[in-house]
């Protein structure tokens, strides 16, 4: 069942397992039109394409491979490359060419398969891919961070999307692939303006999204971060119908909420909550939050806590199937 479950994931191959007489898999097929996602955890096994396999039938596929947390090592051997796989690498298979793929003994896999049609990508960028097939490529830097990220948003995530969303997320998927090798080949200029634009936008909301909590983040710090003006910054974000000022500020804001809602945060003081979430003043922070969600923090801290406490009281009190009183008489 696993292997004719891979086989019509990915594509034929030979799977074996020291485990085969008690072997555990587990999958989810997510679809993007004709692109693939699936999360997957397994135990330890091993995938082979050889050139019969390839010639009995071939699918045109790029595989994209994100190796989770929890996941053991992989020995990646394809294209006349061989490495190790740790957690939160990335590596890219053609099926076109044979591979051997295998989870280290007595380990788990755990990460999240993608596949991509060739078509989707112009004869330029497959040359370029083609120069970084079974290649370690590090997951938490660059556009690796960014693709990881994105990756396991849509996985997390995936029954928050609209079917419309479908065609946009695609695309923005297609685009940090191309980026991706773009940055591992030093090839960005190689990439349509549009890519390019839309990747830039992507790696700066990434990094915004890891350093809101700084105080000194601010449109001018993220600008000469990336090496652009200020102005060009204004109209990347522009594009995307918001500015960056406000982008950081929405950033910081949600966190604080997270934390505000979180009982295990409940007796940290506000102020240090602020300064956690990249505010250096309490009283602005308390200004700021109550523009946006229409109350102070404390005030929505108090509230979220009733609530909390009433769900878990409902809970004690909710009567048994059936209506009878457990305890006896």
């Amino acid at each position: 069942m696993w292997r004719d479950a891979m086989a019509a994931t990915m594509s034929p191959m030979h799977v074996s397992s020291q485990h085969s007489s008690d072997f555990w898999g587990e999958t989810r097929l997510l679809t993007l039109e004709d692109v693939l996602l699936w999360p997957v955890a397994m135990q330890a096994s091993r995938y082979r394409r050889t050139p019969k396999l390839i010639r009995q039938g071939d699918p045109e596929l790029y595989h994209i491979t994100l190796v989770l947390p929890g996941s053991g090592r992989l020995r990646v051997d394809h294209n006349d490359r061989r490495h190790m796989s740790l957690v939160n690498d990335l590596y890219i298979l053609n099926s076109s060419y044979p591979c051997d793929v295998e989870v280290e003994e007595n380990e788990l896999a755990v990460g999240i398969g993608v596949e991509i049609p060739r078509r989707h990508f112009p004869l330029a960028t497959e040359r370029a891919i083609g120069r970084v097939l079974g290649q370690r490529i590090p997951g938490q830097e660059g556009f690796g961070a960014v693709l990881a990220h994105f990756l396991s948003h849509l996985v997390a995530r995936n029954s928050a999307h609209q079917p419309s969303d479908v065609p946009r997320l695609k695309q923005i998927l297609l685009d940090l692939v191309t980026g991706l090798v773009a940055r591992e080949l030093d090839a960005e200029t190689a990439l349509s303006k549009e890519t390019r634009q839309r990747n830039k936008f992507l790696l700066i909301r990434s990094y915004i999204n890891r350093h809101y909590h700084d105080p000194g983040l601010t449109p001018r710090t993220v600008a000469a971060a990336h090496f652009i003006s200020p102005r060009q910054l204004h109209r990347l974000f522009e594009a995307e119908g918001i500015t960056a000022a406000a982008y950081i500020r929405g950033r910081r804001l949600a966190a604080a909420r997270r934390r505000l809602a979180d009982p295990a945060q409940y007796t940290t003081s506000i102020q240090s909550i602020a300064r956690r979430c990249g505010y250096t003043s309490a009283a602005h922070f308390s200004r700021s939050f109550s523009a946006a969600y229409g109350m102070a923090p404390r005030e929505y801290r108090e509230l979220e806590h009733r609530q909390q406490l009433d769900t878990e009281l409902r809970t004690l009190i909710r009567p048994p199937v059936g209506g009878r009183d457990p305890i006896p008489a």
